[in-house]
């Protein structure tokens, strides 16, 4: 394998994929008992399940990649927003 495998995104990974991982988190952490330095590692299993098997099916290099990619953003967006909203109650 010489070349990196060809990787598209579209509307479906910004607007379904990626909030789809964050609320399969936010049920997961509500309904098990799943300590917190874990979910970083539930939102990347989660993503790499959507990506492997819906999103990039028939694609393995770029459904691992992606689903990666699922997983970060849903968490990155999730401690962003928390952040926001501690600094903006706290002024």
């Amino acid at each position: 394998m010489t070349e990196f495998p060809q990787i598209s995104t579209n509307v479906w990974d910004v607007f379904v994929a990626v909030p789809l991982v964050l609320i399969a988190t936010q049920l997961l952490k509500k309904t098990l008992p799943i300590p917190p330095a874990f979910v970083p590692t539930l939102a990347t299993l989660i993503g790499l399940l959507i990506s492997i098997f819906f999103s990039h099916r028939g694609d393995l290099p770029a459904g691992i990649f992606m689903g990666v990619m699922y997983g970060a953003a849903a968490v990155s967006f999730y401690v962003s927003v928390k952040l926001a909203i501690r600094a903006y109650r706290s002024r």
